[in-house]
């Protein structure tokens, strides 16, 4: 169990990013909205507040010196950059790409907000940053990755690496797509085109992205490389909340207008739906042609707070308690979480028939379970069926075995690492 005490040191953290006390006010008091205020917040602390294990590793930044000749910048024209721990032995010529997440921005004061912060500036851009969980350099960590060349690269316009526009008057630049492209180009000119396996993951904002870009990262490669994409808590709903709207598709819809994401959408989806009905992977998973993985918790705890659940769809704060701590839900919460989790397996039913693709749904409320160690792999982490997320996705990934864990209803799962809030 994890305690939420992100409220309390956010100050701590911001300040030592550099964000001074009027854009705090403006975070926690301003007059965004909370779909918003949740985006910034994950923007300046990211998707997981859980402490690196001990001696961890530490890798440093590279920025792309070429990226802004192709008009491959952050929002506020910074040249974007990556992290990359190079593998050896028998993972000396594999290579996995994760793709940082971290909220979106749906309107020009959100982002205009987000240049201020590492998801929206290179300037602000830790120098080096923790190798965890799937990222791991040791065995006993992550089996099957260790000695691979491991890769982050830095998530820094807003719209999961997929717009391409500009707002000149407010200094914005939305090139998530050329980013991404940039990236792609950088890394194969420095060893990824001779790779024989390869992995595009990511989480959060960056899981959705690895859905979005799957197809196009398995075109880098011949056909006799083995190429594979894992999401990581990306498969966000088109949900109704309790208040029987569409927050996230609100969102999502400002997000997709603002940075002109409809251009770089898969045409297999924006040919027969709209386009930020395509920003949802519900609507893209079934014509993805690369082997996809999900890794998602069945009650995400992200969603619970800011598309189920959130305070404009909650004014008088039923919700508040459950949403701090799963263990205080009452009986028609739970059943109106369940109604959720069973649109999710619905969304996965036709996927899931596909003998490539994978599939590891636990019943926990939970966000990002790759990147942390105590989720991905260690001696009490989460199981469905026994096994463990970083071997589910190992087997599934190497062919040892076909991979379609889905956990039983809450609350019958014991091995979860629910997030508590208070």
């Amino acid at each position: 169990m994890v305690a939420f005490w992100a409220w309390t040191c956010a100050f701590l953290l911001l300040s030592k990013w550099g964000v001074v006390s009027f854009q705090i006010d403006e975070l926690f008091h301003g007059n965004n909205s909370n779909l918003e205020t949740m985006s910034l917040m994950e923007s300046m602390l990211g998707v997981s507040v859980a402490a690196a294990p001990p001696n961890v590793l530490m890798v440093g930044l590279t920025l792309i010196e070429g990226a802004a000749a192709k008009g491959a910048v952050c929002l506020d024209g910074t040249l974007p950059g990556y992290h990359l721990h190079r593998g050896y032995g028998t993972g000396g010529n594999s290579w996995l790409i994760q793709l940082e997440g971290g909220g979106w921005c749906n309107n020009l004061r959100s982002c205009i907000f987000r240049k201020t912060s590492h998801r929206g500036s290179s300037n602000y851009f830790e120098r080096v940053i923790p190798f965890a969980g799937i990222l791991s350099n040791r065995a006993e960590e992550n089996p099957d990755f260790f000695n691979w060349n491991r890769v982050k690269i830095r998530y820094c316009d807003g719209a999961s690496f997929a717009g391409d526009s500009e707002n000149k008057a407010a200094g914005l630049q939305f090139r998530g797509q050329r980013i991404w492209e940039a990236a792609m180009e950088e890394l194969m000119r420095i060893g990824m085109r001779y790779a024989n396996q390869a992995l595009l993951s990511g989480c959060s904002a960056g899981g959705l992205a690895s859905i979005l870009h799957c197809d196009e990262f398995r075109g880098l490669f011949p056909g006799s490389t083995r190429v594979k994409c894992l999401s990581d808590a990306g498969l966000f709903m088109d949900a109704v909340d309790v208040s029987r709207q569409r927050s996230l598709r609100n969102f999502f819809n400002g997000v997709v207008n603002l940075q002109g994401v409809g251009r770089t959408l898969p045409s297999t989806c924006t040919s027969r739906l709209d386009a930020t009905s395509c920003f949802f992977p519900q609507n893209l998973i079934g014509s993805i042609r690369t082997p996809l993985f999900i890794l998602n918790a069945a009650y995400d705890s992200w969603q619970l707070q800011e598309s189920l659940a959130p305070p404009n769809a909650d004014p008088h704060g039923y919700w508040r308690a459950c949403k701090l701590n799963n263990a205080r839900c009452s009986a028609s919460q739970i059943q109106f979480l369940q109604g959720f989790r069973n649109s999710m397996l619905n969304a996965v039913r036709g996927f899931s028939m596909s003998r490539q693709n994978g599939v590891f749904i636990n019943s926990c409320f939970a966000h990002c379970q790759s990147e942390r160690q105590d989720t991905w792999f260690s001696d009490n982490s989460p199981t469905v069926g026994n096994k463990a997320v970083a071997i589910a996705v190992g087997d599934w990934y190497l062919d040892r075995a076909v991979v379609k864990a889905i956990d039983c209803a809450y609350p019958c799962d014991g091995t979860c690492h629910n997030l508590v809030f208070g």
